[in-house]
């Protein structure tokens, strides 16, 4: 298990409320492999992921990633890119046995008990240079709400994190 922070010197994390209402309870958050993508990110960066699934549909395809597009499209506004570029990132690595998944689609590991990592945290590095690694094209819009809402009606699997965050939708 994995988590991200921009702090390298957390010894012990200890369950936090969270600010999203649906979650009743304090959590340690944490990830695994496949979800890293979703937290190379400033932390309060609002992002919105989508990606290809065994069920999504080819036009679904081409209308989100289009011609050549991969597998997978995080997108960032224009207010992040100088963040995204500059933070410093450190992932911990985290005993698995004290973590169970969370929600429905099971997105990320929780656990109720302080959690102290495995050693010390490691820099994650270049967040633009990893995306291009893993061949996750990374978008920067003027506003990310046209791009949401076309990707939550689509067989595309989808994730937003810290969308409170993002600019105010656009007038029509």
């Amino acid at each position: 298990m994995l988590h991200f922070s921009e702090d390298p010197t957390i010894r012990r994390f200890v369950p936090r409320p969270s600010t999203n209402p649906r979650v009743d309870q304090p959590y340690v958050w944490a990830v695994d492999h496949a979800r890293c993508p979703d937290y190379w990110f400033p932390r309060e960066c609002p992002r919105a992921m989508a990606w290809v699934t065994p069920s999504t549909s080819e036009a679904d395809r081409m209308l989100i990633l289009g011609p050549g597009g991969g597998d997978r499209v995080h997108a960032i506004e224009y207010g992040w890119l100088e963040a995204m570029r500059t933070v410093r990132l450190w992932a911990y690595r985290l005993p698995a046995a004290v973590f169970r998944p969370f929600g429905e689609t099971r997105h990320a590991m929780v656990a109720n008990e302080p959690v102290e990592p495995l050693g010390p945290p490691e820099p994650v590095g270049d967040l633009l240079a990893l995306h291009a690694a893993a061949g996750i094209q990374l978008r920067v819009l003027n506003n990310l709400w046209p791009f949401w809402d076309a990707v939550i009606t689509t067989s595309l699997g989808f994730s937003g994190i810290r969308l409170r965050n993002a600019l105010p939708r656009p007038e029509k």
